[in-house]
């Protein structure tokens, strides 16, 4: 897909993002949608690939619902964008860097966020990034390779509905920068869509 049909940003980076248990979890909360629908996946996922054009490594976006299986709203790969050289190089949104390794990761990202009700983020720092203590907490046994707690798993929110209605998840950088990505762009359409100024990328 040719990048002439977006503008590649400045890159911005980004805020630390924190270990606390609690304060993650004031961080999922923090961005209550006022309503979620296919155009405001996109929107999101958009975004998303954006930002992370202008990062050295390349990473996988995906947003899908809670469902299972999961109905797909986006999936995209992103990788960097060097706005120097020419026109040639401006093609190469999507090429080899990531994997299907990427994808896997995704899913098992999704999985733990959809069982958990939390963000991989805050597993990963419940659990101190200890797999066997996590397998053996949650009483997973041999379904533990199903589920990752590294972060970039977050569960999207909407005002007055208790549960998430989607999760979106990037893998691909760091993972606490997989986490906060998405936290920061979760933030700026929350805000954008509270003051009516969302519009949908064409």
């Amino acid at each position: 897909m040719a990048t002439d049909d977006i503008q590649i940003p400045q890159h911005v980076g980004l805020s630390e993002a924190p270990r606390d248990v609690e304060a993650i979890k004031k961080q999922e909360k923090a961005a209550l949608l006022p309503h979620w629908d296919s155009g405001i996946a996109f929107k999101l996922g958009y975004n998303l690939r954006t930002r992370l054009l202008t990062f050295e490594r390349p990473a996988v976006v995906d947003i899908s619902t809670i469902s299972t299986p999961g109905h797909v709203l986006f999936h995209a790969v992103s990788t960097m964008i060097n706005a120097c050289n020419c026109y040639a190089d401006m093609k190469q949104v999507t090429h080899s860097g990531t994997a299907l390794d990427n994808d896997f990761w995704v899913s098992r990202k999704r999985a733990a966020v959809i069982r958990f009700n939390a963000s991989t983020w805050r597993l990963q720092n419940q659990f101190e990034g200890d797999e066997e203590k996590f397998k053996a907490k949650m009483g997973l046994g041999e379904t533990a390779k199903d589920y990752a707690i590294h972060g970039g798993g977050v569960p999207i929110y909407i005002k007055n509905c208790d549960g998430p209605v989607a999760v979106v998840v990037v893998s691909g950088l760091k993972q606490w920068d997989d986490h906060q990505v998405v936290i920061e762009e979760l933030g700026k359409l929350c805000e954008e869509m509270e003051k009516g100024t969302a519009g949908t990328p064409i």
